[in-house]
């Protein structure tokens, strides 16, 4: 598929309450009827919250829900959710298809600032999905400040960061962004939060999607909920890779 159409739902969330959440998304995923992809916020289903690493919905029951929103939208949908495995509660990307096939990601570098690392467990394996021809690495909010993580091997085409990223440091967020995106010759989405959540930190938003140049495509007004969308190219991404073919010359190096 040489055109992917993607959509950014920039929403607020309500404070511990899955229920509540997924019945906020409900109407407006109604409303999505041609995408390709889907993306929430980081952990849709509750905020930001470290309580959530012992009172979030059962990953069954998220995953039931994207599985049918999936379908209803034929579309990749897709966002991170606290969830309670096995090894111990993780901040996990889903993202599910319509046929009910599920990815996940597990989020690597924990907010220690919030004292994220010590609720949740790190995830160790990066993980990139393929999706109607295109080659997608899922990313979880500060994973962004971690280059290294995120780097392009020349196996993705599109990068996705969902986040709850505050306002006084958005502009970190717009940033960085743009940097993966031209430092990675790719298609870079970011889908962020509005609203105050229940620790009283605000968000402004700043959902965005940028082109491999660093161009923005698509940017949400700060501070308002809306769904963003852009289509984007893969024949253009080819042709900028081939006439500035600067990823030939990248270090040979990898963290593992």
């Amino acid at each position: 598929m040489s055109f992917l159409k993607i959509s950014l739902l920039q929403q607020p969330l309500a404070w511990m309450d899955g229920a509540a959440n997924l019945r906020h998304f409900d109407p407006l995923l109604e409303q999505i009827t041609d995408s390709d992809l889907i993306l929430l916020p980081e952990m849709f289903t509750t905020g930001f919250a470290m309580e959530a690493a012992q009172q979030s919905m059962p990953e069954e029951e998220v995953i039931a829900w994207l599985q049918d929103k999936a379908r209803q939208c034929n579309a990749l949908v897709a966002g991170s959710a606290a969830i309670r495995s096995e090894a111990g509660a993780v901040n996990r990307f889903l993202l599910v298809q319509p046929d009910g096939i599920v990815h996940r990601y597990d989020k690597r570098h924990l907010f220690r600032m919030a004292q994220e690392h010590h609720h949740y467990q790190s995830g160790s394996e990066r993980k990139v999905v393929e999706w109607r021809g295109w080659r997608i690495l899922p990313q979880i909010c500060y994973d962004l400040r971690f280059p290294v993580w995120s780097r392009n091997r020349n196996d993705y085409d599109l990068a996705l960061f969902v986040a709850n990223w505050p306002a006084p440091r958005s502009h970190h967020w717009q940033a960085l962004l743009t940097a993966r995106a031209i430092e990675n010759q790719a298609y870079v989405a970011g889908c962020n939060r509005v609203g105050t959540d229940g620790n009283g930190l605000h968000y402004r938003g700043d959902s965005r999607i940028i082109d491999p140049q660093g161009e923005l495509l698509a940017s949400a007004d700060p501070h308002q909920a809306c769904c963003l969308e852009a289509r984007l190219s893969l024949e253009a991404l080819d042709n900028y890779r081939e006439a500035f073919p600067a990823w030939r010359d990248a270090d040979d190096f990898r963290l593992d």
